[in-house]
């Protein structure tokens, strides 16, 4: 399991924004990227809108998809290309990493959230810096690295709050101006050869369950087997013995196997319809007892596990609706099997290839208040219409081969 939960009392991490840092990081991040990520080339499709909304004054939050970890790095060729740093709000467990990120986050504008409670310190932080409009502020509202390039998940509340928030302190200050929303939508696309690049770290995962390389099978049903068998090991664990029917039936049945149980121990009300809500929830109610540090080692350990059962859902819920098909994309079957290696070893190596098209869409303008005559938050669902729009447009920017 990744070390995504810290059992220790929450402390607020502040922005320290220091130019000096960022020029370092900035220049060198086109060679972290391609040494760290594979992305060996990008491009920046209507960086002319945030551009204008820049030059405008406006506090700018920009809100993209998040289907690898790279993505907030990849968003700083965006600022590049508009010569303005961004700021971010990023899971405090980032700054409890190790000593070097936790050092460097906050001198390049991150500044903590934290998932498991309300953070009211993180809430002005974000809301002060969109009032400002000294800096965008950069925020990733599916609420967790995906591996989804071809689907965008529930997204969590908080973009809408955020923006009309800013929008009502810049409109009571002397100096006015607009509040807007930018969606970002980064796409990847593979150039390299997918069946050389993939063949090693599918023969090491068919080593761990004792096969023989399966070389005869096509590419895609080979990636179609190791899945199969991987999801049937999960269901021997948890429920006894694998289960029949098609994976996108037998991935729900797991999830609530997994879920159902710890919300009736731990009374958190209705199931949510979104599985990650559902995780937040649990995960909320359970980590308290450890962080205190009074739990008898046997709570103690009972907790733990159910944190890593939660931790299982959340990466079971990425595959949940992403089938291959018959003729799926690269990037498909590469997002497969990295997060086939991620499950099994908490990392996924690199892949080059790989070239980034960092898309800006249309600013979509914050009010101080909510048209609660509306069907829904027509901010929340304008985005949402926005980023999908994007999702789908960007599929035809498929670079030529190098």
């Amino acid at each position: 399991m990744q070390n995504i939960v810290i059992a220790k009392p929450y402390r607020f991490v502040p922005p320290r924004f220091s130019p000096f840092w960022a020029r370092i990081i900035q220049w060198y991040l086109p060679t972290y990227l391609r040494k760290g990520f594979g992305i060996t080339s990008w491009e920046c499709v209507g960086a002319e809108r945030l551009r204008a909304s820049l030059n405008a004054g406006a506090g700018v939050l920009l809100a993209s998809n998040h289907s690898r970890p790279c993505d907030p790095m990849v968003l700083g060729l965006l600022a590049r290309e508009v010569a303005r740093p961004f700021h971010v709000m990023a899971s405090w467990h980032l700054f409890m990493q190790n000593r070097v990120q936790s050092f460097l986050l906050p001198r390049i504008g991150g500044f903590s959230l934290y998932r498991e409670g309300l953070d009211r310190e993180s809430l002005k932080c974000a809301i002060r810096i969109l009032a400002d409009a000294q800096f965008p502020l950069t925020i990733f509202p599916e609420g967790f690295v995906t591996r989804n390039n071809d689907r965008l998940l529930h997204l969590m509340d908080g973009v809408a709050f955020l923006a009309r928030a800013a929008a009502k302190e810049r409109a009571a200050a002397p100096r006015s101006g607009k509040v807007v929303v930018h969606p970002i939508f980064v796409r990847y696309f593979f150039q390299g050869d997918l069946a050389a690049t993939l063949a090693p770290v599918l023969q090491e995962i068919e080593a761990r369950l004792s096969w023989q390389p399966q070389l005869p099978l096509p590419l895609r049903e080979r990636v179609v087997k190791v899945g199969q068998a991987l999801l049937a090991l999960k269901e021997i664990e948890y429920i006894g013995a694998a289960q029949s029917g098609a994976v996108m039936e037998r991935l729900p049945r797991l999830l609530d196997h997994l879920l159902a149980p710890l919300e009736r121990e731990w009374n958190v009300g209705q199931p949510e319809p979104d599985t990650m809500a559902r995780v937040k929830r649990l995960r909320t109610a359970i980590l308290p007892g450890l962080i205190k540090g009074e739990l008898a080692a046997v709570e103690s350990a009972r907790r733990w596990r159910q944190l890593t059962d939660l931790y299982v859902a959340q990466q079971l819920h990425c595959y949940a609706g992403a089938e291959l098909g018959a003729s799926p994309t690269p990037e498909r079957l590469l997002e497969t099997v990295e997060r086939y290696e991620e499950d099994l070893t908490d990392t996924a190596r690199p892949h080059p290839p790989l070239h980034a098209v960092i898309c800006v869409g249309e600013a979509i303008v914050a009010t101080p208040a909510r048209d609660r005559s509306a069907d829904g938050d027509p901010m929340a669902q304008e985005l949402r219409r926005q980023l999908e729009f994007m999702l789908e447009a960007s599929k035809s920017r498929r670079p030529s081969r190098p």
